[in-house]
């Protein structure tokens, strides 16, 4: 088997209900979900990489790709260790990242995207209203401004969106945000099934030379 981790990525413009469909579909056996936001809550601030994070966040700048992508692979090996993440049976689900092409192809050495899930929305204005609401429900007042999510928006599609065409067009799969969350899930489902059952046949076929 190859050392790299198979892989299946989430993809989405904010609002789209990517982290929460990660969320169930890691909560599914044979599943491994791994959000970006999961990797910079558990850097060590006591740690080299840790005061580099501190170092550029206290600037308001964005922490390199390269660095981002090392805090990443130290995350993933830590999970290998505490068992929480087992490669040679689960399917590594990651949403967030990559989050640009740079970083998609820093990660082409660690892992072996099978497929690519994108939660599209032909209604911008739909998962503006979305976003809205949920930043009310959550208490979030900076994100209840239109003019924040319409930059959040521009952002993904200057930096995120690039992200598919770097991966071949079969990879690709579509599944409809803007349907109820039980129709998106069962979309994604259906995409990630195969992708776990095949991982699974070449683990046993592997074990069993």
């Amino acid at each position: 088997m190859s050392d790299r981790f198979h892989t299946v990525l989430l993809l989405g413009p904010p609002g789209s209900g990517k982290g929460t469909q990660g969320k169930i579909l890691g909560a599914i056996p044979g599943f491994f979900h791994c959000a970006c936001g999961d990797v910079f809550r558990r850097i060590n601030p006591n740690t080299e990489l840790g005061r580099v994070f501190i170092d550029y966040s206290s600037r308001g700048e964005l922490v390199p790709d390269e660095v981002t992508i090392r805090a990443w692979c130290e995350h993933i090996r830590a999970q290998v260790t505490l068992g929480a993440y087992k490669p040679e049976s689960d399917v590594l689900v990651l949403d967030g990242i990559p989050r640009n092409v740079d970083q998609a192809r820093l990660m082409e050495e660690h892992i072996d995207v099978s497929r690519i899930i994108e939660l599209y929305c032909g209604d911008e204005e739909k998962m503006i209203e979305r976003l809205r609401r949920r930043a009310l429900k959550e208490n979030r007042m900076d994100d209840t401004k239109e003019e924040v999510i319409r930059n959040r928006w521009d952002v993904y599609r200057a930096e995120t969106e690039p992200v598919l065409a770097h991966y071949d067009d079969s990879l690709i799969s579509r599944v409809d945000a803007i349907a109820s969350p039980a129709e998106v899930f069962a979309g994604v489902l259906g995409e990630a099934i195969p992708v776990q059952n095949a991982h699974y046949q070449r683990a046993n076929a592997a074990s069993a030379c």
